[in-house]
């Protein structure tokens, strides 16, 4: 549960939206939402809220239980975007059984209370702890509307949506083929809306993978930037599974891809505002753009594979992203394609030792696997589930989310090594 600021006017409790508002509200973003009411008089306005038109992009679920049914929900899964939550208790009563959500609850969601009780210090209580709104019941159909609108459409609110971006330490390693199966688990595991960003404009690959062949896709934003707003963007996006959208390349070679530095950043801001979670396939270029890209997104995530010439420019990579990011956390690692037949490999352990970083996974070579994924355009999780590759995608979406932590790092020694590819340089 994250903290919002509030004017110190929205004290009155009663002061809710009215209808008459609603025409003026722009859409909410493509968010999940989750609903745990104790009364149909609340229930009924959410599910007719769900139904508005301004929420026609979001996923809402109605549940009865109040607090206590979404802490029993939410200890076998995932918590969405925003979780509503009606409560008849008393002040007190309600406080309480809130620090039991906390405990279920990941720290990205946002949580709305509905209560009975027309308390400034509860208020007061509430947003201190963390909760994003408090409204006293009854309520309509308009005022759930609104204050949904107010926390997620809010223009000088931070972006909805977290950035990550994938780039493969060489072309041909697999960057693109892991960023889309990341993506395609996210939006499975978690019934979170995301959206796959294809940069690679001329040898894109994501519209073969997805199986898509939409008439427009991202450069139609990049080179029309005057157009570029979130209603624009839904008409660019190709539905490729419930909750995974894609801005498709257009992988042609009819016209060179010369961009500036500013190229993609307004088309990946406003497709922030848009999604929960944005994936970014970068592809292996050095240029103004990738560089002010990676040195951007939230999270940077780098494929090699266990060879001397990856491990030189993960290095490369990883230091000057270092740089640009001083204050982010360092790139992220997977190793991919581990094992082939009759290849001298770097140990991954061997890999990691110079560049300072633990991989978040290390690949084993499977071709039949990714072959046929990639020859029928379906996601690896869909031609088998139970594969051992599968469960270490849906294990790397729990931890670029911020679900599951990264284990602690082993040792080993490659430090000569890369101190001989230093001078040789």
């Amino acid at each position: 549960m994250t903290d919002l600021a509030y004017e110190t006017d929205h004290l009155d409790l009663m002061s809710t939206p009215q209808d008459s508002g609603l025409h003026q509200l722009r859409p909410v973003p493509r968010i999940s939402i989750q609903a745990f009411c104790e009364t149909e008089a609340v229930a009924n306005p959410i599910e007719r809220a769900g139904e508005d038109r301004r929420m026609a992009k979001t996923h809402l679920k109605v549940h009865m239980g109040g607090v206590a049914g979404a802490v029993e929900f939410y200890r076998q899964a995932a918590t969405p975007n925003l979780i509503i939550l009606e409560s008849r208790a008393e002040p007190k009563e309600l406080l309480a059984s809130l620090s039991q959500l906390a405990e279920v609850c990941d720290p990205t969601s946002k949580v709305v209370i509905i209560g009975h009780y027309n308390d400034v210090w509860l208020y007061r209580e509430l947003i201190r702890s963390g909760i994003s709104e408090y409204v006293v019941a009854p309520i309509s159909m308009a005022d759930i509307v609104s204050v949904i609108a107010t926390i997620f459409v809010d223009p000088d609110a931070e972006p909805v949506g977290r950035s990550i971006a994938f780039i493969g330490a060489k072309g041909g390693v697999g960057s693109s083929t892991i960023a889309h199966n990341i993506a395609w688990s996210m939006s499975s595991l978690f019934e979170s809306e995301v959206v796959v960003a294809d940069l690679d404009l001329p040898f894109g690959t994501a519209n073969i993978n997805f199986d898509q062949d939409p008439a427009q896709g991202i450069a139609e934003a990049v080179f029309s930037p005057e157009r570029i707003d979130e209603v624009y963007l839904d008409r660019l996006l190709a539905q490729c599974a419930e909750r995974l959208s894609l801005l498709a390349a257009p992988s042609t070679l009819d016209r060179p891809y010369d961009f500036d530095a500013e190229a993609f950043a307004q088309i990946i801001d406003t497709a922030q505002r848009s999604a929960p979670l944005v994936v970014l396939d970068v592809p292996h270029v050095w240029t103004g753009w990738s560089r002010t890209t990676l040195a951007r997104a939230d999270d940077v995530v780098i494929t090699a594979t266990p060879e001397l010439a990856n491990l030189r420019n993960t290095k490369n990579l990883v230091d000057m992203l270092k740089k640009l990011r001083p204050n982010d956390a360092p790139p992220k690692l997977i190793v991919n394609q581990a094992g082939v037949p009759k290849r001298p490999e770097i140990s991954a352990e061997d890999f990691a030792e110079p560049l300072g970083i633990t991989p978040l996974a290390v690949i084993p070579f499977e071709p039949q696997l990714f072959g046929n994924a990639s020859n029928n355009g379906r996601m690896l999780g869909e031609m088998d589930q139970n594969s051992p590759v599968v469960a270490q995608i849906n294990d790397l979406a729990h931890i670029l989310t911020g679900r599951r932590e990264i284990r602690p790092q082993r040792k080993s020694a490659l430090a000569g090594l890369l101190g001989r590819l230093n001078r040789k340089t």
